[in-house]
């Protein structure tokens, strides 16, 4: 069985753009400013575009019209704004491949990034962080999809029960979705606390290093992979997770979320 190293030499890594380059890099600059992060925004207008519309939809329910940038980064944060600009490009990145439903796997990506971000914020872990690296948790499938077309098609196989695919991942390649994003995060130097989270998601207590961010990846992709997610689905939590993030189910079912309000980027 091959190491993830061999793996990737028989894939073609994605290329992301410049503009993605810049934001990862403000990710480690606990100094970066909003002129910083909108000057490099506006370098591609489209981007700039897209996040308008975010942030004028629904999803958001800012109180005004934004038109600008500057206002979008003023009333939604800049924080969130530059993640949901990486969100952007990495969606923007990586193309349909066969096999693959686009739409469900979309679906399930924003899903992710939504729960993930609930619980990061309840645990202390900025949201924008937990949303973006949830966002990113399943974006190794689509590496999978490129090199293991055949492999694909058994770990996509139906009943897709939460957590089975990444048993398959790891039962047919030795290595799971979130391990290969892991690979491919270190690769484009995203910042080590997501990377470690990504790596130890669909396992998170095996590791002697426990990963607090990684634990929430596992829950919200548990989560995001529910048939028709609500309340009731807390109750198949793994109960060591939940007590290692200290999070008591009575809290997670009285709050939980209405997924249909999630941010899209796709």
């Amino acid at each position: 069985m091959p190491d993830i190293e061999t793996f990737f030499s028989t894939v073609q890594i994605p290329s992301i753009s410049h503009v993605a380059q810049a934001l990862i890099r403000t990710l480690h600059d606990e100094d970066a400013t909003v002129d910083q992060v909108c000057a490099i925004i506006a370098r591609d207008p489209a981007m700039a575009a897209r996040l308008l519309k975010l942030a004028n939809s629904s999803q958001f329910g800012l109180s005004r019209s934004v038109g600008l940038l500057e206002d979008a980064v003023a009333l939604v944060g800049m924080e969130r704004v530059r993640s949901l600009a990486v969100g952007v490009s990495l969606n923007d990145t990586f193309q349909a491949f066969p096999g693959l439903d686009r739409n469900a796997f979309w679906t399930t990506t924003m899903d992710c990034a939504g729960y993930a971000q609930w619980l990061a914020t309840r645990v202390g872990i900025h949201g924008h962080i937990g949303w973006l690296t949830g966002m990113m948790l399943r974006l190794g499938e689509l590496l999978i999809a490129q090199a293991e077309p055949s492999i694909l098609q058994v770990v996509e196989k139906l009943p897709q029960i939460p957590g089975v695919r990444w048993k398959r991942e790891t039962r047919l390649l030795g290595f799971t979705e979130g391990q290969i994003t892991a690979e491919l995060a270190r690769r484009w130097q995203f910042p080590p606390q997501m990377v470690q989270a990504l790596q130890r998601a669909a396992d998170p207590m095996a590791e002697a290093g426990f990963s607090r961010l990684g634990a929430v990846l596992h829950l919200a992709g548990l989560l995001a992979e529910a048939a028709d997610s609500g309340p009731e689905s807390v109750a198949s939590l793994p109960e060591e997770v939940l007590a290692a993030l200290r999070l008591r189910r009575e809290w997670m079912t009285h709050h939980f979320p209405d997924r249909t309000k999630f941010v899209n980027v796709s």
